[in-house]
């Protein structure tokens, strides 16, 4: 865990020293989170996450960009929490309708306070009701992609590297 800590950490302090790969980058250390709750269980990845999120904040030259780690890793760990806990449902359609709803009210109870307090930290430009809706819609898509990555992390990415380390 520590190694994976060291991983997390370096890959939000590289977020703010490659600008261009931001919002990759981030993604990939809240992935780290992903990794821990699914390898022991949600007490310590809630302990990596606080560990990560101190360290980042240290750490890292652009403190906002920890603001960003910490929202996303906030939504893995609610995303896999739900995840375990809706897995006794038998109900294989009702099952993933609850976990997608789940998802979004997670993610819309981060996003749209961020967005009406600081919408400045998403655009540049003047702020007015259209540039309101379009990050709020751009958003939604933005989650859709950032939860199929984490899916495709999981499934294909962690899963290959976890059985080279021998970790089954």
């Amino acid at each position: 865990m520590g190694l994976l800590l060291s991983v997390c950490v370096v890959l939000i302090i590289l977020s703010g020293i490659l600008e261009f790969n931001t919002l990759f980058l981030l993604a990939a250390a809240s992935f780290c989170v992903g990794i821990v709750f699914r390898e022991s269980n949600l007490r310590i990845a809630f302990g990596f996450y606080l560990a990560g999120l101190i360290l980042g904040f240290l750490l890292a030259p652009n403190k906002f960009y920890c603001i960003t780690f910490a929202a996303m890793g906030m939504y893995i760990l609610i995303l896999e929490y739900s995840y375990d806990k809706l897995m006794l449902i038998q109900n294989h359609m009702r099952r993933k309708s609850l976990i997608w709803i789940v998802k979004y009210i997670s993610f819309n109870l981060m996003y749209i306070p961020a967005i009406l307090v600081l919408p400045k930290l998403f655009y540049a430009g003047p702020i007015d009701e259209k540039i309101l809706f379009v990050l709020l819609i751009g958003g939604q898509g933005g989650l859709f992609i950032y939860d199929m990555a984490y899916h495709y992390f999981q499934q294909y990415i962690w899963a290959k590297f976890r059985h080279n380390l021998k970790l089954q």
